[in-house]
C-alpha cells in the first residue's frame, strides 16, 4: 500500500454535539438548507470507490470542515439516503485516514459503526446526530493525516491479484507471514471471491490473535463486518484493505521470528483449544463458576487465567458463564482505574463477544472466548489497576424520585460522583425501574454531551452489553458503565449549536 498526496482544503473550526436529558425534539434536524458542492479530483493512483457511491465520498474529502455539515445536509435534502451516507463515511475514512497505529486519528473509521449503532437506537428527532458527529470527526482526521504525510490508500496493482480459487489461501499464507504487500494484493482477491460469512471467519481470527493496539483490531475487525452488513457488502474491498493493513501492525521485526508478549496468549490458547471437550457448547449455567472465573480474572496470569476457564468448561460449565465474568471482570476494571485503558477492555470485550456469537467454526470460537478472558488479565496489567472496588461488592442506593425523576437524579449525580451515580444506578434497576428509559437517556447525553470517538465507542459498547450478560448480573455491569458515561453537568457541546444553525 503506497502513500499518496491528496490536495484538501481545511478552513473549518472546531465542531462537536451537544442539548438536555429528556428533550423531546430536535426539529432542526428536519431543516435542510439548499447549499451546493464543489468537488475536487482524486490522485489518479488513489483508489477508486464504486461509481455509484464516489460522489458522496468525494464530497466528504473535499468541502472543508466548516461547510461540510451543510453540504451533506443539503444532499439529503435532495434525496441522499441514510444508507449511502453512512457508506460514504466510512470509505472516506478509509481512504484518506491511515489505519496506523490503529487508534488515535483512525477511530474516524472505529467509530463509524458505534455512531450507526447510536443512530439506529435512537428516536427520529435524533437520528442524524451521530452521523452529523462523525462527518465533523472524520474532517478532524482527516486534517491530522494530511498534518502526518498525508496519507491515501492506493488503487491495486490489477495484473498481480491471485485468481479466485488461490485468492483465500494466499491471503491466510501473507498474513501468517506478516507480509504487507502480499497481503494487500491477496485481500483483494479475497474480497472479489468469497461470501461475507468466509471473509468474516478469517478476519475474526486475525483479529483476535494479538494484544497490539489494546483490543483495536478486533475491535475494527467486528465493527467493519457489522458496517458491511449495514451499507452492502459491494463495498468490502478497499475496507477489507485498510483492515489487513492495520492487523499486521507491529513494531520490530516479524513477530512470527519473536516471542513477544503480545503474541504469547494466541500460541498458548491454540493448543489449549484443542483440550477443551467437544460438546463445551452444552454445558450448563453456573453462578458460582462465574465467581470462580472472576476471582481468576483478578490476579492470575494470561495462561493461568486462560486454563482457568478452560477448566471450568470441562466441568460442564455454559460459555455464558465465562463471558459473564468477563464482562464483570472489564467493568470492574473500570471502576477501579478509570480511563483509555479501561474502557478498552468494555470495548474489545464487546467486538470478540460479538465475534463469538457471529462465528460458525468451533475452534474460531473457542479461541475468541479464550483470547478473551487472556486479554483481560493484560488489561488488567496495563491499566496498573490497584484499587479495592469489587463489582460484587456495590451496594444499591436509592435514587431521588420515581421514574423519570430517579433517571434524572442518576444523571446529575454522574457529573457529581460516579462512585454514587454507580450505586443509584443499581438501586434503580433492583427495584424494579425500568433499564430502557436508563438506556435511553445514556444514549441522549451521548449524542447532546459526547466529545470524542471513545464516548461512541464505549456507550454503543456497554449499552449493547447489558443484553450479552446474564440477568442475574447485568444490573451491575450497567451500573459500573457509569465511569465513563456522560451526566447532566455542564454544557453542550458546539456540533449541536453549529447544526441547529445550519439545518434550521
Amino acid at each position: 500500500m503506497n502513500l499518496g498526496q491528496d490536495r484538501r482544503d481545511f478552513l473549518g473550526r472546531s465542531a462537536t454535539a451537544g442539548a438536555l436529558l429528556g428533550a423531546g425534539e430536535l426539529p432542526f434536524l428536519g431543516k435542510l438548507g439548499n447549499v451546493s458542492a464543489a468537488e475536487a479530483k482524486l490522485p489518479k493512483d488513489a483508489v477508486q470507490m464504486r461509481p455509484e457511491i464516489e460522489p458522496v465520498v468525494r464530497l466528504l474529502e473535499n468541502t472543508s470542515r466548516s461547510r461540510v455539515l451543510e453540504e451533506v445536509a443539503d444532499r439529503i435534502k435532495q434525496g441522499l439516503s441514510y444508507r449511502d451516507t453512512l457508506a460514504a463515511l466510512l470509505l472516506a475514512g478509509v481512504r484518506n485516514v491511515q489505519p496506523r497505529p490503529v487508534g488515535f486519528k483512525f477511530h474516524a473509521v472505529l467509530a463509524v459503526n458505534s455512531a450507526h449503532l447510536a443512530s439506529m437506537a435512537a428516536p427520529d428527532s435524533d437520528r442524524w446526530l451521530p452521523i452529523f458527529w462523525g462527518i465533523d470527526y472524520f474532517k478532524s482526521s482527516q486534517a491530522r493525516d494530511v498534518r502526518e504525510g498525508d496519507w491515501t490508500m492506493s488503487a491495486v496493482r490489477e495484473a498481480t491479484v491471485p485468481p479466485p480459487h488461490k485468492a483465500k489461501a494466499a491471503f491466510i499464507e501473507a498474513m501468517e507471514n506478516w507480509d504487507v504487500e502480499a497481503a494487500d494484493i491477496a485481500c483483494a482477491g479475497f474480497a472479489r471471491s468469497a461470501g461475507a460469512q468466509d471473509i468474516f471467519e478469517v478476519f475474526s481470527r486475525l483479529g483476535a490473535r494479538d494484544f497490539r493496539d489494546i483490543g483495536h483490531k478486533a475491535i475494527f475487525v467486528s465493527n467493519s463486518y457489522r458496517t458491511l452488513n449495514a451499507i452492502g457488502w459491494q463495498h468490502a474491498e478497499p475496507v477489507l484493505r485498510s483492515l489487513a493493513y492495520a492487523l499486521l501492525a507491529h513494531g520490530g521485526s516479524n513477530p512470527r521470528e519473536r516471542d513477544d508478549a503480545a503474541d504469547r496468549p494466541w500460541r498458548h490458547n491454540r493448543e489449549l483449544a484443542t483440550s477443551i471437550r467437544r460438546d463445551w457448547l452444552a454445558g450448563k449455567p453456573d453462578a458460582d463458576a462465574t465467581t470462580e472465573m472472576l476471582r481468576s480474572l483478578r490476579s492470575a496470569t494470561a495462561e493461568s487465567a486462560s486454563s482457568k476457564a478452560v477448566e471450568l468448561l470441562n466441568r460442564g460449565v455454559a460459555p455464558q458463564s465465562v463471558w459473564d465474568a468477563v464482562f464483570e471482570a472489564a467493568g470492574e476494571l473500570l471502576m477501579r482505574k478509570p480511563g483509555i485503558i479501561a474502557l478498552h477492555a468494555i470495548t474489545s470485550s464487546n467486538a470478540l463477544h460479538f465475534a463469538f456469537r457471529t462465528s460458525g467454526n468451533d475452534d474460531t470460537r473457542r479461541m475468541l472466548l479464550l483470547q478473551n478472558v487472556a486479554f483481560i488479565t493484560l488489561f488488567r496489567g496495563r491499566a496498573n489497576a490497584k484499587g479495592r472496588q469489587r463489582i460484587d461488592e456495590l451496594e444499591p442506593l436509592n435514587p431521588a424520585g420515581d421514574g423519570l425523576a430517579g433517571v434524572a437524579d442518576i444523571f446529575a449525580e454522574i457529573s457529581r460522583n460516579r462512585t454514587k451515580a454507580a450505586q443509584k444506578v443499581l438501586g434503580y434497576l433492583q427495584r424494579g425501574e425500568s433499564a430502557e428509559q436508563l438506556i435511553h437517556n445514556a444514549r441522549r447525553f451521548l449524542f447532546l454531551r459526547g466529545r470524542d470517538s471513545h464516548d461512541y465507542k464505549f456507550s454503543s459498547a456497554v449499552l449493547e452489553d447489558y443484553y450479552n450478560v446474564s440477568p442475574k448480573l447485568r444490573d451491575r455491569c450497567l451500573a459500573t458503565a457509569v465511569f465513563n458515561l456522560r451526566g447532566s453537568g455542564g454544557k453542550d457541546t458546539n456540533l449541536v449549536q453549529r447544526t441547529r444553525e445550519a439545518l434550521g
